[in-house]
């Protein structure tokens, strides 16, 4: 059966789906499976009344046109795909009633791979090849007709009561990671596992990114579990990413070097590095199921292709004493004593012959990719020492801690006794990036010089730091890098000038709108004015010229005339309603009859509001 990644649950009546017959012709009779992407049922096809198995897209997919044509296409593309580890697509459509996308298949009644690892844990080097053949072939099949899986993993690998093993979705991880929808985060993220690290940097696959899948797959058939956990998806990613995939005989015990090295082959960061399709993948692996079925156990001691003399003594015989004259006696046992002698001869000949020849030497064994505990024990039960203090070396290829080069190779004959040189893995060399922001560019450059790295390209963009300060590096500080990469700066080029516009005379709203979209901003200061109108711009500051994007244009608008409120002055003193309209700025101007000293009225009268500087008339009497 076919899980798409979910839960498997048995038939229920419940599912709306359930009984519906799919475009006239698919009739759905049991629920299989359940995932984020799709659902799986098994049905009849009514028309040729044979088992089938449907698998339903999610709702909201089947509402993108986009990825119905995708889908589409990419059926079309998988039906024309023969091969027998191959899931046959029988049809696809969307049915009209209810706007279902789906895809109808052949059905393969048992259970996945998942399920396998699940309930029998770690398979043995030998089963879990056996096991990976059939996937490799369907793969290898695939790439030669130009069609790449982009989603191997446990789930889409069928296993039939019958013992087949077949691959399905071929092409549905196209057309789900190419929807627009947000729903098809779910999809990636549950395939992340096994993603190459082309496919989570770049999007881009081809056939060594289904290589790269099935290495991961072996890796978790041989341990139970993918190299790389996390409850985090994204971490995950980045370790495929940033970290190369131990050999699984690191983890597990038992696991022969040609396995180790076979994983580690089809799981290399760089797609280059790796088999270049599938085919080449199926012939590596045929080779070392070859080679794991040609081993056989040795006795502890000897070494393959060698025997050893064996020495037969005639069992003794009794018989009857036989008189004999002497002279006769001695003639019949001289030959016998010459045969004697020369076969102890010959005995011991071959023995110091072994000796001379296998006893005082050794052949030096493999020991590459070995733990430095491992290699030692390995040379050690071979008759031979290992050199103190190994040296250690950086390594893009093999994991710190294990053995990158041994002195002399491996298969040269050695006496016994001697010591082998061993090299062990740092690890990758990986440089600390410094905080370059703040520094010159000079500064910047001794800096990554200091560490192994390199300036790379160079952009600059206005910033009021001074001109010629680092803004930001890519990749940001405390990034592990390579030696010598290029790191690329981003410096300042001082602050940026612009033009300050003339805004003088013009209304209020206009002339904070020039000035904001000119790149500054506006800040505005009312003022009294005799001659400029309320609301317009008597003065600007800066007036002309240019100033700093970002800087401050200072704007006076007009409130208008100053208006003064005239006092009640009425029976005060002369002098003092004079002085009280001085004081305001208004300029009296008196009337009066007779010798009387008080104000008797004003004109214009109290409570009236007039500009500065205007005249008041009073009635003194």
């Amino acid at each position: 059966m076919d899980t798409v990644g979910g839960d498997a649950a048995a038939g229920t009546a419940t599912d709306t789906l359930v009984g519906l017959l799919l475009d006239g012709r698919y009739r759905i009779d049991t629920l299989i499976a359940r995932g984020g992407m799709a659902t799986v049922y098994a049905a009849t096809d009514t028309r040729l009344d044979r088992p089938v198995a449907v698998k339903v897209m999610r709702a909201t997919l089947a509402e993108d046109p986009d990825f119905v044509e995708r889908f589409a296409r990419e059926a079309r593309a998988a039906a024309r795909l023969s091969s027998p580890e191959v899931v046959s697509v029988h049809d696809q459509g969307t049915d009209a009633a209810t706007g279902t996308a789906y895809l109808v298949m052949e059905h393969v009644p048992g259970g996945t791979l998942r399920d396998l690892v699940r309930d029998s844990g770690p398979l043995s080097p030998a089963r879990a090849l056996e096991v990976l053949e059939p996937v490799v072939r369907a793969l290898a099949a695939a790439h030669a007709a130009g069609l790449v899986h982009r989603d191997v993993k446990p789930e889409n690998v069928l296993l039939g009561d019958d013992g087949r093993v077949k691959v399905t979705d071929f092409g549905l991880a196209r057309a789900i990671a190419t929807s627009s929808l947000t729903a098809t985060t779910g999809f990636l993220m549950g395939t992340m596992a096994y993603l190459a690290p082309e496919q989570v940097q770049h999007g881009s696959s081809d056939p060594r990114t289904d290589v790269y899948a099935v290495g991961i797959v072996l890796w978790e058939l041989l341990t139970g579990r993918p190299p790389f956990v996390s409850e985090s998806p994204m971490t995950v990613a980045y370790r495929h990413v940033h970290e190369d995939v131990p050999p699984p005989g690191t983890v597990v015990e038992g696991i022969p070097a040609a396995v180790d090295a076979l994983v580690v082959h089809a799981t290399r960061r760089d797609p280059v590095a790796r088999p270049p399709d599938a085919a080449a993948l199926l012939s590596e692996l045929r080779a070392v199921r070859t080679r794991l079925s040609a081993a056989r156990p040795e006795v502890p001691g000897m070494r393959r292709g060698v025997t050893s003399p064996t020495l037969i003594v005639p069992r003794q015989v009794d018989r009857a004493p036989v008189p004999v004259e002497p002279l006769p006696r001695r003639r019949r046992l001289r030959p016998l004593l010459w045969v004697l002698v020369l076969s102890l001869l010959a005995a011991g000949a071959l023995a110091g012959g072994w000796y001379l020849g296998n006893g005082r030497f050794a052949a030096t064994p493999p020991v590459l990719g070995l733990s430095e505990q491992a290699a030692t024990e390995t040379l050690r039960a071979a008759g031979l020492q290992v050199a103190a203090d190994p040296e250690q070396r950086f390594s893009e290829e093999v994991a710190p801690g294990l053995v990158l080069a041994q002195t002399p190779a491996a298969g040269n004959e050695v006496r016994k006794g001697s010591a082998v040189t061993l090299v062990l893995s740092r690890g990758p060399d990986r440089r600390t990036l410094p905080n370059l922001v703040g520094m010159s560019t000079e500064q910047a450059t001794a800096a990554l010089a200091g560490v192994g790295l390199r300036v790379g390209p160079v952009t600059s963009q206005f910033s009021p730091r001074e001109p010629g300060t680092v803004l930001s590096s890519d990749p940001p500080a405390a990034q592990q890098l390579p030696p010598d990469t290029q790191v690329a700066l981003v410096v300042s080029k001082g602050v940026e000038m612009l033009g300050v516009p003339g805004v003088q005379g013009k209304p209020r709203g206009v002339a904070e709108k020039a000035v904001s979209e000119a790149g500054f901003k506006a800040a505005v200061t009312e003022v009294f004015s005799e001659t400029v109108p309320k609301g317009v711009v008597v003065e600007q500051s800066p007036g002309s010229g240019k100033a700093a994007r970002g800087a401050t244009v200072t704007l006076r608008v007009s409130k208008g005339p100053e208006l003064v409120t005239i006092p009640n002055l009425v029976d005060r003193p002369r002098k003092e309603a004079e002085d009280a309209l001085t004081a305001l700025g208004l300029v009296p101007e008196v009337f009066g009859f007779g010798r009387a000293e008080r104000v008797r009225t004003s004109d214009p009268p109290a409570g009236t509001q007039v500009r500065k500087g205007a005249k008041v008339a009073l009635v003194v009497f």
